[in-house]
């Protein structure tokens, strides 16, 4: 059974970092895909970044440049560093994996879509104050 534990949530400034982390357990496949999503009160769930099996990653282009998103293969550990916080980054961030990806879901996965993935974690909150 494939287990996914997010860590490293909280609160933080605008122009503030957190780095998330995401345990995974339970793989028996390596060639997977990963992702972040995030949800804010009373709107849908965002794709915000993700990582496919060849290492290939993909933002929503509200975070380009700010966020980076990291795979640890040995370690089966997904991380997203998030710089320059910002108000509108406060959301539950829920951690996605999808084992095996197949060329059909690595394209959702690319475009950042929640079907690309089918276990998730139960997300990790982070909060931005001006």
């Amino acid at each position: 059974q494939v287990q996914l534990v997010e860590s490293g949530g909280g609160s933080v400034q605008a122009g503030g970092s957190l780095r998330l982390s995401c345990a995974a357990s339970g793989y028996t496949y390596r060639g997977n895909c990963m992702g972040w999503f995030r949800q804010a009160p009373g709107k849908e769930r965002e794709g915000v970044a993700t990582i496919d099996s060849v290492g290939y990653t993909s933002y929503v282009d509200s975070v380009k440049g700010r966020f980076t998103t990291t795979k640890d293969n040995a370690k089966n550990i997904l991380y997203l560093q998030m710089n320059s916080l910002k108000p509108e980054d406060t959301a539950m961030y829920y951690c996605a994996a999808r084992t095996p990806c197949s060329l059909l879901e690595t394209a959702m996965v690319r475009a950042l879509r929640a079907s690309g993935f089918d276990y998730w974690g139960q997300g990790t909150q982070v909060t931005v104050s001006s």
